[in-house]
């Protein structure tokens, strides 16, 4: 790992938290993913299960964290199994996690290889009376793989079939949307990290360039300040590729008069940015392509306001649906009949902005967070409107993350990276 180590007080606190969730007499189960294979002996670079990590900072694959917090004896009350390295996966691999260094990572003292697992599992389930598994229950989730955790789930099932089974994802998509204070700085490191990206690629745009090019600038930023590399598949689309809402091609040039959307953010210690800025290609934007700008800039200034606690996420969608209508109406995209005839389930200012404002940020991109609930503080949102018109080769939007506030307004974890029209003109024609 690229990033700095984490104080392991993080995952004590984090596994407190769920263990005050769970019910007498329960464990829970929680494995690693899976190296991912691509062809031949190809494999994709391993990514670890973000629930792991949260609760016991372990980025290792064939990884299993236990928790009985009623467990008999002591030293199964938190248990870490770890795969067993050896000289020979030191020399080919890099060497893995020891026991000790386990401990110091995660706060956990019993830590076993991982062939002691079945073993070690039989005799904690002969006292468990529950079973917390760990599904993917997240509402964008579309998972057509057998993960390791899966297979985990089917295998635990056919052993154990008399015991009762019970879901973590209820308690983690809680616990997981309130951020620790050590969580928003780590996600305000990434998110630093991309402000030096974005501040790079000013200097760097200009007419001729190919949207890879800009990609590159942001990936050698990014590397040489410690992060894990993008948080998402980064979007870099010129002119009318940034009609296009999830546009990753990246291939295109970057032409004269066109405006670039650029929606990239750093991941550090696995926690996700979500930025997206507009540039002009020529250094300056047209007086149409400045209305717009502005128009949306103004949507995320009103909307972020109403991050507060107790709003509900559907409600302030509709409260930002209506401002947006209204700065729609001034760039005579629509009209007050557009308006008075919409079909209330697809509203007239969707025709121009057809996605939702915010979501939840932290260890994903889209994070873990039950819609249906009132907001929190210390819940991380994305801000980001738009305003799309493919006739026009012209699409805007503009994002930013903030942590919400126990009172007032919510804290901008981007307000240092450049945002108004006379900042980046002046810092693209500095260059």
């Amino acid at each position: 790992m690229k990033y700095l180590p984490i104080d392991c007080n993080l995952f004590i606190k984090n596994r407190q938290k769920f263990t005050a969730k769970m019910q007498a007499n329960s464990l829970a189960v929680f494995n690693s993913n899976d190296i991912y294979p691509v062809s031949a002996d190809s494999t994709l670079p391993f990514v670890q299960h973000r629930d792991i990590f949260y609760l016991s900072g372990v980025n290792q694959e064939e990884s299993i964290l236990v928790i009985f917090p009623d467990a008999p004896k002591p030293e199964h009350r938190e248990m870490l199994f770890l795969k067993e390295t050896n000289a020979r996966i030191a020399v080919w691999e890099g060497a893995k996690l020891n026991k000790e260094q386990a401990f110091d990572t995660s706060g956990i003292k019993s830590v076993f290889w991982l062939q002691e697992f079945e073993k070690v599992f039989f005799e904690v389930m002969t006292s468990a009376q529950a079973v917390y598994l760990n599904t993917n229950e997240h509402y964008r989730a579309n998972v057509e793989t057998e993960t390791r955790e899966a297979r985990f789930v089917k295998w635990c099932k056919d052993k154990y079939p008399a015991h009762t089974y019970l879901r973590s994802q209820p308690i983690l998509q809680r616990l997981r949307s309130v951020k620790e204070p050590q969580e928003i700085a780590l996600i305000q490191q990434a998110c630093n990290i991309t402000e030096k990206g974005f501040r790079r690629i000013l200097g760097f745009t200009k007419p001729g360039v190919m949207e890879y090019e800009v990609e590159a600038e942001f990936t050698h930023e990014f590397l040489r300040n410690r992060a894990d590399g993008f948080a998402y598949t980064p979007i870099i689309a010129s002119g009318y590729n940034a009609c296009v809402l999830h546009y990753i091609e990246n291939n295109q040039e970057c032409k004269a008069g066109d405006v670039m959307l650029l929606d990239v953010g750093a991941s550090y210690a696995q926690y996700a940015s979500d930025m997206t800025r507009c540039v002009p290609v020529s250094g300056k934007f047209t007086p149409r392509q400045a209305d717009v700008y502005n128009a949306v800039l103004r949507v995320k200034k009103a909307a972020a306001k109403m991050l507060i606690p107790g709003t509900i996420w559907a409600d302030y969608h509709v409260e930002v649906g209506k401002i947006m209508t209204q700065e729609l109406i001034g760039l005579d995209l629509i009209t007050q009949d557009d308006v008075k005839n919409e079909d209330p389930a697809w509203p007239a200012y969707k025709k121009y902005f057809m996605h939702g404002t915010s979501h939840h940020m932290g260890l994903d991109t889209h994070d873990y967070g039950i819609l249906t609930e009132p907001m929190q503080a210390d819940m991380v949102f994305t801000v980001e409107p738009g305003i799309y018109i493919p006739e026009e080769n012209l699409g805007i939007r503009i994002e930013d993350d903030y942590v919400i506030q126990e009172q007032g307004e919510p804290l901008n974890l981007m307000a240092n990276i450049p945002i108004e029209i006379t900042e980046i003109e002046a810092l693209m024609k500095s260059s």
